[in-house]
Formats: structure tokens, C-alpha cells, sequence
């Protein structure tokens, strides 16, 4: 039977050519670590990471490479930042669109008396950048949000919103887990989380955030001990990226996501977002057109990532989810998709969506042949 992968937003797959080899390779080699060896092999890794990390500091607009902090992942880089900034007392901003990766970490600061306010959203998942203004009070210390909703895909206004907090002096942390490797990065922002795992076709258990040097000032890590740098202080190095990266950090996933922002950087962001959205305005205008189904969000291409969200009202999504699998080799995401309060904001929940989320690697053919299995199981 044949297989197609249409949950690229829940992690890349295939990952970039190369990926797989790069790490064999490096385990294979000449698995050494960095800051902790006084031998060429460790230097030569050293400089194979500060590689990754000018890379990615080009693809995210910050001045140096060690503006550039790797975690695992987007979620571990919201709790530090968030846990590392907020006080008791200390308001936020976010949205009704966001992944539990935000509003996890946040619900669980107001334990510690931090409040926070989420701008209802469209129905198509939208907003307008001025509709957090009048939640702008003198405690608002934050806005994070989401670059593009894991659910419909609808991209958010990042850059107006950017203007807002720079007027009324408030930082700004954008979740890019959908759009990393796919848009254009914003600029001026105070930190920008990424995922190496999805549009950046890297391995997962990979991720960081790249921050601006005053905003960092102003963050305590969450996460201390040894960097390799000032070993005999037992205070934590304030410099970045040490900082933030106490312990071993995930070479081998590093050298992942170098091999894959290289194949990145020679194809280009701009011809894998035209290709992604070639495959969703056919998916969209093909599966608009069949009875039961019901697109959730826009149904168009302008402003949004490649991920379309499916509901079948007279049907149930998971069985939808399981005969897609099952019975055509169509794997989907089925369900909340770990953000709840963006399927409130649709009017998906509780039982939530069928997702297709298409990537780099996704056909045509593929997409053909998804709009065949649907209407075969519609009939």
C-alpha cells in the first residue's frame, strides 16, 4: 500500500538529505564534546557547532552567533524564557491561538502570581495587532505568541505587533514552530523560539531560541551548572550562549540541523513556501468541493503556513483519522493537537480536527491521491 506523510507539523519527514549521514558520521569519528577537551577533536566540533549557530543567527537576523542558544526544543525554550523572565505581579499578552508549549507554561506561572490575558482570535484564527492594546496595563511585561497556528495555519501579524510593544516598552517572544526553514524570519523581535524538528528538517530533540543581548541580560536561567567556561566560579556565566546551556548539550542533533539549514540555505525559504502552497491551494480547492467535509480556517492561501485542519460533522474524525491510515496509508493528525484553546477559538472543541500539515517533500501525486481517499471514504 502505498504510504504518504501529510503531518509535517508535527515533525519533518523525510529530513533533509544529509541529515543522517552528518550525525552517523560525527558518531562514527568522532563523538566528542566541546568546552571540555583540550585536543583538536574537540576544537574541530567546536567549530563545526559555532557553524550551526551563524547559520541559523543569518536565518533569524541577530547580530552574533552566540545570540544563538540550543535546547531540546521549542517547548523547553518557552518554560526558560518565561520562567527565567516572569515575577510575581508581572503581566502578559498572548493569544486564543496558541499550543499548549505557551499556554502550559503560562497557566502554570499564575501559581506564582503571574497574570496573563489571550486576545480572542478570528474564527479563521486571525487578529488584528491592535486588539492588544487594551490589555496593555503598566504590569504587561510580555507578549508571546505563536508565528502561525499548529491547527489552520493562519499566520499572525508579528511585525505590527512588534511596533506595539516597542512603543509601550513591553518585550516580544514569537513561537515559530510552524515557520522556521518555511517564512521569512521577523526582525526586531526579543527572542525567537525554534524547532529543529519541523520546517527546519532537522532531527528531533533539537531546538533553542536566538535573543537579543539586553533582553538576556534581564533573564535568569532556570537551568545552571557546567559550561565548560569559568569553571571555578560557582556563579553562572552571564555570557551567551552559556548562559542558557548548562550541561552537554545535543551535538549529535546539532550537527543535524547544521546539514539541514545548509540544504535549507541552497534551496532557498522562498521556493519551499511556493512549493507548500502550491500543494495546499490544490488541497484546499479540490476538498472544498466534497460533501461532509468542513475546511476549518482560511480558505485560501494568503497569509497562512501549509497546515489545513479537516472537521466531518456527520462522521466521527478519529474513525476518518483511522481509515485514512489504515485502509490508504495516509498519515494526519487527529484530535486537539496540543491546543486547545485555538480549537475553542474555531469552534472544534472538544473534539477537535483532522489535520494535513504538507512539507518540503510532499507531491502533487500526494496530494491527488489524499483528495481520491477522501472521496472514496465520503461516498
Amino acid at each position: 500500500m502505498r504510504k504518504i506523510y501529510a503531518d509535517s507539523a508535527s515533525t519533518s519527514f523525510p529530513k533533509a538529505p544529509g541529515v543522517s549521514d552528518a550525525i552517523k558520521s560525527y558518531l562514527d569519528t568522532g563523538a566528542y564534546n566541546i568546552n571540555r577537551g583540550g585536543y583538536a577533536g574537540s576544537y574541530d566540533i567546536a567549530m563545526e557547532i559555532l557553524d550551526a549557530r551563524q547559520q541559523l543567527a543569518d536565518m533569524f537576523h541577530v547580530n552574533s552567533p552566540l545570540q544563538v542558544v540550543f535546547t531540546p526544543g521549542a517547548t523547553c525554550s518557552l518554560n526558560m524564557l518565561l520562567g527565567g523572565l516572569l515575577k510575581h505581579g508581572d503581566h502578559v499578552i498572548t493569544t486564543s491561538m496558541e499550543h499548549n508549549a505557551v499556554m502550559r507554561p503560562l497557566h502554570a506561572l499564575t501559581k506564582a502570581g503571574v497574570a496573563y490575558d489571550a486576545v480572542v482570535c478570528g474564527i479563521d484564527g486571525s487578529f488584528n495587532a491592535h486588539d492588544i492594546v487594551p490589555f496593555i496595563k503598566k504590569e504587561t511585561k510580555l507578549v508571546v505568541m505563536t508565528h502561525a497556528s499548529n491547527v489552520c495555519g493562519t499566520v499572525m501579524p508579528v511585525d505590527a505587533v512588534s511596533e506595539i510593544c516597542k512603543k509601550h516598552n513591553i518585550r516580544l517572544v514569537i513561537d515559530t514552530a510552524q515557520t522556521a526553514g518555511v517564512l521569512e524570519m521577523p526582525t526586531a523581535v526579543d527572542a525567537i523560539v525554534f524547532a529543529g524538528h519541523k520546517g527546519l528538517m532537522g532531527p528531533q530533540g533539537i531546538g533553542g531560541f536566538v535573543i537579543q543581548e539586553q533582553f538576556a541580560s534581564e533573564i535568569t536561567p532556570t537551568i545552571v551548572g557546567g559550561t565548560g567556561s569559568r569553571s571555578y566560579d560557582y556563579n553562572q556565566p552571564q555570557t551567551l550562549p552559556d548562559k542558557f546551556e548548562s550541561g552537554t548539550i545535543n551535538i549529535p542533533g546539532i550537527i543535524g540541523i547544521k546539514k539541514a539549514t545548509e540544504y535549507i540555505n541552497t534551496v532557498g525559504t522562498k521556493a519551499i513556501y511556493d512549493h507548500e502552497m502550491a500543494l495546499t491551494s490544490a488541497f484546499i480547492s479540490q476538498v472544498q468541493d466534497i460533501n461532509g467535509i468542513k475546511i476549518i480556517g482560511k480558505k485560501d492561501t494568503s497569509g497562512r503556513v501549509a497546515v489545513v485542519s479537516l472537521n466531518f460533522p456527520e462522521k466521527d474524525n478519529a474513525n476518518i483519522a483511522a481509515i485514512l491510515d489504515n485502509d490508504y496509508g495516509i498519515m494526519t493528525r487527529c484530535g486537539l493537537q496540543c491546543a486547545p484553546s485555538a480549537h475553542k477559538t474555531l469552534g472544534t472543541y472538544p473534539h477537535g480536527t483532522v489535520r494535513f500539515s504538507f512539507g518540503h517533500f510532499n507531491t502533487m501525486g500526494d496530494v491527488e491521491y489524499i483528495v481520491q481517499a477522501l472521496k472514496e471514504i465520503m461516498k
